[in-house]
């Protein structure tokens, strides 16, 4: 693992082109990349699109966790119905969210058009191809962060809720001071799992919009599959592969001493 991590550290400093030898550049590669204004596009996409995704789908899925965490006719058959998307291959969603989305004979537009609405250009505006692949990725990683909330609502003690029952405290209140709180750790790692697969999203946005139209759904993976197999301008790609590494480490490292500090506070 730390072996190609490494081998990119050392390759953004070098212009390689996957030909002849390499030449030591310095910090080069990282200057021109931060007066490239596709890789700013890309940064603000990758944030556009970590934003969309991450909370929504942490807060659907630990809604309905919640929900069939109870005794409902059929919840192990709902359970598995929510699960579903998180094993289908993302080329094979990406293809069929084509269908779905297209602009001339997509379903959402045909039932669009069924209740007299407009169509929408799902994927042919740069204001609704972002908005679309958000809508596609929560349908994706809710199941995940339905099943890991899951298991962390049924470890709860259920002597806590029953004594807060007796208490007299509200549902709300039992959420607030006693399910929440022990939801932390799951939070947590659920928080980090999701802006990793948020910032590492490559495959189903190649499929359903290859980065456009224009550059709207560039993301910053996307970047340095341009860069790297397209320009191969191996040193440019690697230089973002080690932005997007700091940028993680960053992120990591920033919340967990925010949960420590919040979880302290408690």
């Amino acid at each position: 693992m730390f072996v190609p991590i490494i081998g990119s550290f050392y390759m953004s400093l070098n212009d390689w082109t996957l030909m002849g030898e390499s030449t030591f550049v310095g910090l080069a590669n990282f200057i021109d990349l931060f007066t490239d204004g596709v890789f700013w596009q890309a940064f603000a996409n990758t944030g556009y699109y970590v934003a969309g995704t991450v909370p929504t789908t942490m807060g659907l899925g630990l809604l309905i966790a919640i929900g069939l965490n109870r005794q409902l006719p059929g919840r192990t058959f709902l359970r598995a119905i929510y699960f579903v998307p998180v094993c289908i291959s993302l080329v094979a969603v990406g293809l069929i969210s084509l269908w779905i989305f297209n602009d001339s004979y997509g379903v959402l537009n045909n039932l669009l058009t069924t209740v007299e609405l407009p169509a929408v250009p799902w994927l042919s505006s740069a204001t609704w191809a972002m908005p679309s692949l958000i809508i596609v990725t929560i349908w994706i990683r809710l199941g995940f962060n339905m099943v890991v909330y899951l298991a962390a609502l049924q470890a709860i003690p259920t002597e806590l809720i029953q004594a807060a029952k007796v208490d007299g405290a509200s549902s709300w209140q039992r959420f607030r001071y006693i399910t929440w709180p022990l939801l932390a750790p799951t939070s947590f790692l659920l928080v980090i799992l999701n802006v990793i697969f948020s910032l590492h999203v490559f495959d189903l946005i190649l499929v359903m919009t290859n980065g456009g139209p224009g550059f709207s759904t560039t993301v910053l993976v996307q970047y340095i599959y341009r860069e790297a197999f397209q320009s191969g301008e191996m040193g440019s790609a690697s230089a973002v592969g080690v932005v997007l590494y700091l940028l993680l480490m960053a992120f990591t490292l920033t919340y967990w001493r925010l949960s420590r500090q919040s979880t302290n506070a408690v």
